[in-house]
């Protein structure tokens, strides 16, 4: 008989989970895959769009991180309840439930999503290592390439110590933005207002909050959190309760999430606004921060902009890897489909910051998250439409109100990208 091989199958039900004990002790064995889908969303592609949308609209999009939070909970639910009851990932799933030519058109725009999300992350670690070590970017960028050697090296040890490791890299960016927020002196009144009154200034906020959107809900995270959730040994005796413990710690990990996201917004309506719109690099920002909170507010930035960088790294080689074996079934070594993928991000990197003379970074990572939202619906429509049909997952099957819910936030994301791309080709034919 054939057995499907998993993707990730080297840490594939390798943590086991108690059966008794309290109630604490047992959800305290499935916290982590919420953590590292979590990373997604406090990654440096989020830190070009908060910073962007903050200095040049105050507080004014905050409503859109937190609306986007509420569809990446949502989603991201769906999806580890996708992974725990038909133990397959998203890509899997695809691959089973569509054609072959359909699966290869999903597969090649989630390479594509991937690829941006890499651009992001490497632009945003090399302006860090340049910020704290001085660095010229472009050998920050190609520095970037051997943080694989990292990621093999620990997951040696066990997925536990994959999860340490990103539980501190996020326990270092929280603590960091804490200490900003606590010496910014934000208005809160105005923040609370921009967090719960919808409001969009112009098409140039529609453009970054888009991009806003697509760094927050992330379609690789997808793919990441249906296949990491299948790391615990569960089966069909503690199923019920481990989609409930498994709920709890995505809301938990992406409420904390949110807290990054709206407090780089935070910081830079707070500090950059009063530029008037100067902060057109992550570099500026450190400046700025640097000369309004002094030399260690700027230090504590970059910080966490290299913390955010590494952590998404993590989570984005891993997602690399589910991507690829759970849509093609190619096996081939970590180490490998890393380096291209790094390759696929490296190259443009380097070629356009040194085009650029080491600017536009903060409008590279913009654009990179625009990319992302456009790829959205190609992987929400699918989890929906999957998670909808209970032949797959049977009592877990999605209600009517959760697929209304789930095909609105897909068809919204789909409409607004498309209102974006016809606007922005008039303008340029214009």
């Amino acid at each position: 008989m054939h057995i499907e091989s998993k993707s990730l199958s080297e840490v594939n039900h390798t943590i086991p989970v108690p059966v008794a004990g309290s109630a604490f002790r047992r959800f305290l064995a499935f916290v982590g895959p919420g953590l590292l889908v979590s990373v997604g969303y406090m990654d440096p592609g989020n830190w070009g769009t908060d910073l962007a949308g903050g200095s040049k609209f105050g507080y004014s999009l905050l409503w859109v991180i937190f609306l986007s939070n509420l569809m990446a909970q949502f989603l991201q639910v769906l999806c580890a309840r996708l992974g725990l009851v038909t133990n397959k990932d998203l890509a899997m799933a695809c691959r089973d439930y569509y054609s072959k030519p359909v699966a290869t058109v999903l597969w090649i725009l989630c390479e594509l999503a991937i690829i941006a999300c890499d651009l992001a992350e490497v632009v945003g670690s090399a302006v860090a290592l340049n910020l704290l070590f001085h660095i010229p970017l472009e050998l920050g960028v190609l520095i970037t390439g051997l943080d694989v050697l990292l990621l093999l090296a620990f997951m040696k040890f066990g997925f536990r110590k994959i999860e340490a490791i990103v539980f501190t890299l996020v326990a270092t960016i929280a603590m960091c933005f804490l200490y900003e927020i606590a010496i910014a002196s934000p208005n809160w009144p105005a923040a609370a207002k921009g967090t719960f009154i919808p409001s969009m200034p112009n098409i140039e906020a529609l453009g970054i909050s888009l991009g806003i959107l697509g760094a927050t809900v992330m379609p690789h995270n997808l793919y990441l959190h249906s296949s990491i959730v299948q790391t615990r040994k569960v089966d069909a005796s503690n199923l019920k309760v481990s989609v409930k413990f498994n709920t709890i710690d995505t809301i938990v990990a992406l409420s904390i999430a949110f807290f990054v996201n709206a407090a780089i917004l935070i910081l830079a309506a707070s500090v950059f606004g009063n530029a008037h719109g100067a902060v057109t690099e992550l570099q500026d920002g450190h400046k700025l921060l640097q000369t309004a909170l002094g030399g260690a507010s700027a230090t504590v930035f970059a910080v966490a902009l290299l913390a955010s960088g590494q952590s998404s790294t993590i989570t984005g080689t891993l997602a690399g890897q589910i991507v690829m074996e759970g849509f093609m079934q190619w096996k081939i070594r970590p180490w490998i489909r890393r380096t291209i993928t790094r390759l696929l991000a490296i190259v443009p990197a380097v070629v356009i910051i040194h085009m650029n003379s080491g600017k536009g970074t903060l409008g590279l990572l913009v654009v990179s998250q625009v990319v992302l939202s456009m790829q959205l619906p190609f992987a929400i429509f699918p989890l929906i439409q999957i998670t909808s049909d209970r032949k797959k997952m049977g009592d877990f099957v999605n209600t009517p109100v959760i697929r209304f819910v789930g095909y609105l936030i897909a068809t919204v994301i789909a409409g607004l990208n498309l209102y974006l791309l016809v606007t922005t080709l008039t303008n340029t034919g214009n």
